[in-house]
């Protein structure tokens, strides 16, 4: 398989939000079939990548309705993924759920309002939206994460976030990336 870099992802929130709304990344219809034929390219796009940015990773793929997210393709690329991925899957996609961008985009949007550092953004986060512990993780933040790597699911002419597409496992920056640059060309080739 031939090696093909990912690009390095914008980190100017305002380009961020114009791509998440932009019609490369909303979908024209959005079903099971969708979710597994994008998560198969997901797959194929990340075993693509050159060694510096390949390692295993999980692709999470949910629904939204109802009280609980609906996993409609989840994946592990490659063998040597562990159990905290599940985790971080978790949490970025609530952040995706809770703000309606993706979590990069969360996370930048934090660095820009704050000025803050990578090691004190997280605690900004958790003090401006007064985050409590909901599973028992013990951290105030342990059910959302501002890091790379969950993208939000768009229907043309539905509004909101009808979907979650998760990648943990990668560099955040390349979780984000690997994401936008597969349901931009997903799209552009018929979306469904």
């Amino acid at each position: 398989m031939e090696d093909k870099p990912l690009a390095d992802p914008s980190t100017d929130p305002r380009d961020l939000a114009a791509l998440e709304s932009s019609p490369s990344a909303i979908f024209p219809t959005f079903t099971s079939n969708t979710a597994w034929t994008l998560g198969l390219a997901l797959r194929s796009r990340i075993l693509s990548l050159p060694a510096h940015q390949r390692k295993p990773a999980l692709i999470s793929i949910t629904l939204t309705g109802g009280s609980e997210s609906h996993v409609v393709f989840q994946a592990a690329t490659e063998p040597g993924t562990i159990a905290d991925n599940e985790i971080w899957v978790r949490r970025k996609r609530n952040t995706v759920l809770r703000w309606g961008v993706s979590s990069w985009l969360m996370r930048n949007k934090m660095f820009a309002s704050t000025g803050l550092g990578p090691n004190e953004v997280e605690a900004a986060l958790v003090r401006k939206f007064a985050l409590t512990s909901t599973g028992g993780g013990g951290g105030a933040a342990d059910d959302y994460a501002i890091h790379g790597g969950g993208f939000p699911v768009r229907v043309k002419g539905v509004d909101g976030v009808v979907g979650v597409i998760v990648v943990s496992g990668l560099k955040q920056e390349d979780d984000h990336q690997v994401i936008v640059e597969t349901v931009g060309e997903f799209i552009r080739n018929g979306g469904d």
